[in-house]
């Protein structure tokens, strides 16, 4: 029997299970002694996200991680206004719902950064189906 050389072509890396995922553009990873992790960990702490979109517009990956936590930023803004302006309409008991709401809708926010914040840190995008589009239109 003869053998058969290994194939050169390295074998694609399949959309995690349970989520859509952008492939960060080729080109290897940082340098050493990079402040690449810091700066994907700002993008998604709300305004701090102007520090990487600011300064480091060398770096696409970093870009693309500051203008999706900016856009999430917005959404979020977004989100509290319309539900302070509802909290002024929404009388008694009602209130008290839309309070408890309000605070499991902020816990899931709080949860999707964390997960971004992972996701960028290991090299991977995450697409937030509106969020991404509006980042992407900036």
């Amino acid at each position: 029997m003869s053998e058969m050389p290994p194939p050169n072509v390295p074998p694609s890396t399949p959309p995690p299970p349970g989520g859509s995922y952008t492939p960060p553009p080729a080109g290897g990873g940082p340098a050493p002694g990079s402040d690449r992790t810091l700066m994907v960990v700002l993008s998604y702490l709300w305004i701090l996200a102007l520090i990487p979109l600011l300064t480091k517009k060398e770096d696409p990956d970093v870009q693309w991680h500051a203008k999706n936590g900016l856009a999430l930023f917005g959404v979020e803004i977004a989100f509290w206004i319309v539900t302070i302006i509802a909290g002024q309409f929404v009388p008694g008991m009602l209130g008290c719902g839309l309070a408890t709401i309000e605070c499991a809708i902020w816990i899931g926010f709080l949860v999707l950064r964390v997960i971004l914040i992972v996701k960028g840190v290991g090299g991977q995008r995450m697409r937030i189906p509106v969020v991404t589009d509006l980042a992407e239109k900036m």
